[in-house]
């Protein structure tokens, strides 16, 4: 399991209605990264969504020493998560990762962290802007910039 996978939604929550990209990569829980518990610390959550956010960027021609480059960079403004099942060493989930556009100089991401059984086990939510490195202030239209420099805009669902 060390491949990104791609599907297309049925969602309609961009502007415009047309169907969001469901980017997901695969991870295996690792011994090291569980609490006195027994199980996936919190913030190893966050880490996993990162990382598939990451690899979408990467899959859609925008990795990270192209934005900086180019003068920007995403940056996290809030996350919400909602953890609903425990993941234990071994597990093997999919951290899937899509974009939500809204108006003006935000967008979130939405993560699933899901078991192979189909079970959810954690749902992340990002508000995400796109920031300009000079400037210290957010891109007024993030998704015209970013498709303009992504060479598949389509993963980002633009």
């Amino acid at each position: 399991m060390t491949n990104p996978s791609i599907q297309v939604g049925n969602n309609s929550a961009l502007e415009g209605g047309s169907p969001e990209m469901t980017f997901s990569v695969p991870v295996v829980v690792r011994g090291y990264e569980l609490d006195t518990q027994g199980h996936l610390n919190q913030a190893v959550y966050l880490q996993y969504a990162e990382h598939a956010r990451w690899e979408l960027l990467r899959a859609a021609g925008l990795p990270q020493d192209k934005l900086i480059a180019s003068g920007v960079g995403p940056v996290v403004l809030e996350t919400t998560i909602k953890y609903l099942r425990e993941l234990r060493s071994g597990d093997e989930v999919t951290v899937s990762v899509e974009f939500a556009w809204q108006t003006g100089k935000t967008f979130r991401f939405r993560h699933e962290i899901r078991k192979l059984d189909g079970t959810v086990a954690a749902e992340i939510s990002v508000l995400t802007g796109l920031l300009d490195l000079s400037a210290r202030k957010l891109v007024a239209a993030p998704g015209e910039r970013m498709a303009a420099l992504a060479e598949r805009p389509d993963l980002l669902g633009l």
